[in-house]
This record gives structure tokens, sequence and C-alpha cells, in this order.
């Protein structure tokens, strides 16, 4: 029987939960979650997307979207708005409290990462991103 740590899909896992500890608690004293974090993080790169839109891109359960949006509105940090092309729907926009909350993490964000990846080299760290951009293809598009 191999070990648990032979295992690729194992590291990944156990990586990516070591590394959502690291952003929770760096996010602990705002009173987000890295959930609410990875919203805020889409709607940097969009003029607005739609509830569902942000479920499927970011594979969460359009419940827990709703909440999410709620809490990051309550916050002042993005806010639901009619859809441009369809009065009927609204759209969730990154407001401009957001778009600051953002940049003031920025520099957090990169200390998360670097603490995770510190026994690799910068080009190493390159290369695991280019892989790892590789084997999501498009499945997290």
């Amino acid at each position: 029987m191999r070990a648990l740590h032979a295992d690729t899909g194992y590291l990944l896992y156990r990586l990516g939960l070591r590394s959502g500890q690291l952003f929770n608690t760096f996010l602990q004293e705002s009173g987000l979650r890295l959930r609410h974090y990875a919203v805020l993080r889409f709607l940097a790169t969009c003029e607005g997307a739609l509830q569902r839109e942000l479920s499927t891109r970011l594979g969460y359960d359009p419940s827990a979207i709703v909440g999410l949006v709620d809490d990051l509105e309550k916050l002042g940090f993005a806010e639901r708005r009619p859809a441009p092309d369809d009065r009927r729907s609204r759209i969730v926009v990154l407001t401009e409290d957001g778009r600051a909350f953002l940049q003031d993490t920025d520099q957090a964000g990169q200390d998360v990462t670097d603490e995770l990846l510190a026994p690799l080299a910068p080009a190493e760290r390159e290369t695991l991103h280019t892989l790892l951009l590789r084997v999501a293809g498009n499945r997290l598009a």
C-alpha cells in the first residue's frame, strides 16, 4: 500500500486546506472568510456578475452565494444593481470600498502565499503555478 503522502491528490487537498486556513486567519480581523475574498477577487475582474454566474465560476452552491453577497453588501464591499440588459435581473458589482479592501489586502495575501510556498525557490513557484493552471485547464474558469 502507498503512503498517504505519495498520493498527489491528497497532497493537493491538504495544501488547499492549509492555504484556506492561512487566508482565513489573515482575513479574520476583517470579519470575512476566504469565500468572501474569492467573490471580491472575481468581481474585481469584471463589471459585475449575476449571482448564478458567481456560483458557477467559483464553484459555490447558489444559496451560499446569496449569503456571501448579503455579507459583502452589509460591509459596503459589493452591491446588487439592475442588470443593464435585463432590468428584472440584478448583477453584483464591486464597490469602491471593496476595491480599496482588496488593495489593502494585496500584500497580506501575497504574504500568505509566500508562507505556504516558502520551501520553493522563485523559479519553482512559477513552475508550480504554471503546472497548476495546466492541470486546472478550463475547469476552474
